[in-house]
């Protein structure tokens, strides 16, 4: 057999491929009906009219050619609407919006478009496992955020934060283009639960911030805010510079993306936005029932479709699958400081919730 790049194999384990795998195994096993409650996998699509363009669109017979490469000029213009009404960013749509097939695609290509082999990209810790994919898909090093003191080349953000569930605090997105300019470095700011916040918040863009566009980008994504996770839609926004790298990026490794989906966005971005604020609050209703369900732990729920939480002292998310046939997400998983702790998924319908919270209080009182 012939030896792999070495840039396949400086690639870590898939740790949501390993995590699907051991529930996989475990529901298998004999016993109670596993509940899983692991996996951020949004259990609600999108509202009816944007499934009604998809498949209307689907049925055109100019449809199922190359899309264009850099995306449909009027999905653009809905993203940037949505950013001036929602967020209060004023977007050039032509200069400083690239589209995506997914967002997960974009936290790679930001890797690959900001930092040479052999630089620094700092990461939170514990984070989303993929950013770690994602600088070594780049060749780079990676650096766990311990401050605004601490040098690199480019930096991941994430408000509110999978998996830790918190809001972004006042100043930190103005920290980091300090930071940035400092460095000489790029920020990259993962906006996918943007629209998820809780008690009270108002969603906020990194790119809302003095200077942001001059150092920096934001990923979109269609997955949490309108249900659409499956359908890969996703958006790089800000820096003018950093947009274009991308989009030389996808001219050469995709022919675009179907346009029905596209067209779908369109429908989502620009149509009744009532579905977000009922997403948003179903999981702030289903948090404050978890919380509720885990007295005396600590826990972090401010934002996302997750909870956070501490885990008492002798009890582990393997134990706890083994004996109550619930699965969690290992907060090691994310990263050496999130050891002892796990993520709890809301993501789930309200049934599943309560059958998995009822097993949890059983274990922990």
């Amino acid at each position: 057999m012939r030896e792999a790049p070495e840039r396949i194999q400086r690639l870590p384990e898939q740790y949501f491929t390993a995590l699907l795998a051991r529930v996989a195994a475990a529901a298998a096993a004999d016993g109670e009906p596993l509940v899983d409650l692991g996996r951020g996998n949004p259990e609600v699509g999108p509202p009816p009219h944007v499934v009604e363009a998809l498949a209307e669109s689907a049925a055109r017979p100019d449809v199922h050619g190359y899309a264009p490469f850099a995306g449909l000029p009027a999905l653009k213009e809905a993203i940037a609407a949505r950013y001036a009404d929602v967020y209060g960013v004023e977007l050039d749509p032509t200069r400083e919006v690239a589209v995506l097939p997914g967002t997960k695609t974009g936290l790679m290509e930001f890797a690959l478009c900001a930092v040479e082999r052999g630089g620094t990209i700092v990461l939170p810790d514990p984070g989303y496992p993929d950013y770690f994919s994602a600088v070594a898909l780049a060749g780079a090093a990676v650096a766990s955020f311990s401050g605004f003191d601490m040098p690199g080349d480019g930096m991941y953000l994430n408000f509110p934060t999978n998996p830790t569930a918190s809001a972004a605090a006042d100043g930190v997105f103005d920290e980091a283009v300090e930071w940035a300019r400092r460095n000489a470095a790029w920020v990259m700011h993962d906006f996918a639960y943007g629209d998820l916040v809780f008690d009270g918040r108002r969603p906020r863009s990194f790119l809302a911030a003095d200077g942001s566009r001059d150092v920096g980008i934001e990923l979109f994504s269609m997955s949490k805010s309108y249900g659409m996770a499956g359908w890969r839609l996703g958006f790089a926004l800000g820096n003018a510079e950093l947009v274009r790298r991308i989009e030389t990026l996808q001219d050469h490794a995709f022919a675009g993306i179907f346009r029905p989906v596209q067209e779908a966005g369109i429908a989502a971005l620009t149509g009744p936005q009532t579905s977000v604020e009922e997403r948003r609050a179903t999981y702030e209703r289903r948090r404050d029932c978890a919380l509720e369900a885990l007295p005396g732990l600590e826990t972090r729920s401010e934002g996302t479709f997750f909870v956070w939480f501490r885990l008492p002292d002798g009890v582990t998310v393997e134990r706890i699958l083994a004996e109550q046939r619930v699965a969690l997400a290992p907060g090691e998983g994310f990263g050496a400081r999130g050891a002892g702790w796990a993520r709890l998924s809301l993501a789930v319908g309200d049934e599943t919730l309560e059958r998995g919270l009822e097993r949890l209080r059983g274990a922990f009182h």
